[in-house]
């Protein structure tokens, strides 16, 4: 583990999953993106198409707001909606007086993306393969004013323990902790969301991937009283709007809560199938980050850029890690699929390995 100042941005830190989809000119198994698949439910997309009926009206977030902060047990002046987590990070980015950002890698690459573009020098604490990716609290700099984590983080799909996170707080420092991918984790163990005790504390959650509404933009904020002011004065007028906002109330409901839960403990189950399937691969040379805790895996094998490439021509796309700081070439993410998908990947990938006619 290792911190690191840079002031050049790589050149694909704004490179995301829906890439290896987008245009492909092909009819690809996606596991590239880490949207659940089969989503949003029926009962969602009939929820918002009837949000649209209310079309000439400007949205009004109070209800959604409430229903967020009701999920958990916080007062609304801890709630800020946004249009996707995305908006979270330029908010905090533009908005927040800091001199010191220190974002912890490999993770999602966004934040440190918003910073750079709000004119920051960002520093980065570079967590390494030999220690499974886990972050040792003493290697964040103690004058860091600001400090980006995930947790469970991708692409790693590590989960950290809460009490690490939190122990990262320090008076005049500025905690954020991306929460996206906590609803997959069974009983969001290990979740900051609705602590009040730590200080500086600002936890980001997203709808877009346990739902399905990547194209819809919502999510939310949750910190103290005065950044939540702070970070909405940021805010244009109307930032999110009415289908965006009738999706969020739906999906705090305690219907739709078990309803994520049973997902994620299916994904978990579906996860556990692609690891011991991905197991056999080890005497290829693959390598799989272990344990995972996210709708997601990380792979290690040797040619990972011809690799993909060949899994693209037997129609499946996974996701380049060399966009991610902290890694390289010769890694590969994989989405959790069902079991009937992730048997035909591992299929392929016989094949691409050249195991297989």
């Amino acid at each position: 583990m290792r911190t690191e100042d840079t002031r050049e941005a790589p050149p694909d830190l704004r490179h995301h999953g829906d890439a290896e989809v987008r245009d492909a000119g092909a009819d690809l198994v996606d596991l590239a993106v880490n949207v659940r698949a089969g989503t949003p439910p029926l009962w969602l997309r009939e929820r918002i198409a009837g949000s649209l009926a209310g079309l000439a009206a400007y949205p009004d977030g109070r209800a959604a707001r409430a229903a967020v902060a009701g999920r958990h047990r916080l007062p609304v002046d801890r709630v800020l909606l946004t249009a996707g987590a995305a908006e979270a990070f330029v908010l905090l980015a533009r908005a927040l007086r800091v001199r010191r950002p220190v974002v912890v890698h490999p993770q999602f690459t966004e934040p440190e993306a918003a910073l750079r573009d709000a004119g920051h020098t960002v520093g980065r604490v570079l967590l390494r393969e030999a220690d499974g990716f886990r972050l040792d609290p003493r290697a964040v700099p103690e004058e860091a004013d600001l400090v980006v984590v995930g947790n469970p983080t991708n692409p790693t799909s590590v989960l950290h323990p809460a009490g690490t996170l939190a122990g990262l707080a320090r008076p005049g420092r500025t905690l954020v902790v991306d929460e996206a991918f906590m609803d997959a984790v069974p009983g969001e163990r290990e979740a900051l969301a609705g602590r009040t005790d730590v200080p500086g504390l600002v936890v980001l959650r997203s709808l877009t991937k346990t739902w399905g509404l990547a194209g819809l933009r919502i999510g939310y904020l949750l910190a103290a009283p005065e950044t939540v002011a702070g970070l909405e004065r940021a805010q244009p007028l109307w930032p999110v709007s009415a289908p965006a906002l009738t999706a969020a109330e739906a999906c705090m409901e305690p219907a739709s809560l078990a309803e994520a839960e049973r997902a994620a403990r299916r994904v978990a189950a579906d996860r556990d199938h692609l690891l011991a399937g991905l197991a056999a691969f080890g005497g290829a040379g693959l390598r799989v980050v272990a344990p995972a805790a996210g709708p997601f895996v990380l792979v290690r094998v040797d040619g990972a850029a011809a690799l993909r490439s060949r899994l693209r021509d037997l129609g499946y796309a996974v996701r380049r890690g060399d966009t991610f700081p902290g890694l390289g070439g010769q890694w590969l993410r994989l989405a959790v699929r069902d079991r009937g998908t992730a048997d035909g990947f591992l299929q392929a990938l016989d094949r691409a390995l050249g195991r297989a006619p």
